[in-house]
């Protein structure tokens, strides 16, 4: 009798090694965190919303990229 649960023990086992090693693991997603929100700014030149840390600012306003804001200080105040 003991010698018959042994041998189940070690196919189970065996089983479950095998399953393990041979389904790659997966990485679980990373719940998003509440520190890695940043503000948002519109554009001055074209309206879009953009980070504010990728943004470009002068005299109080916002720009999405360096051709915005040239094009922006080119035109002059409107």
């Amino acid at each position: 009798m003991f010698r018959l649960l042994f041998w189940i023990a070690v196919i189970f086992a065996a089983i479950w090694l095998w399953r393990r090693f041979k389904t790659p693991s997966t990485p679980r997603p990373q719940p998003r965190q509440q520190d890695a929100t940043q503000p948002m700014v519109r554009c001055a030149q074209c309206g879009i919303h953009v980070p504010r840390n990728h943004a470009l600012s002068r005299d109080d306003r916002w720009y999405c990229s360096r051709a915005h804001l040239e094009q922006d200080q080119g035109s002059g105040e409107r």
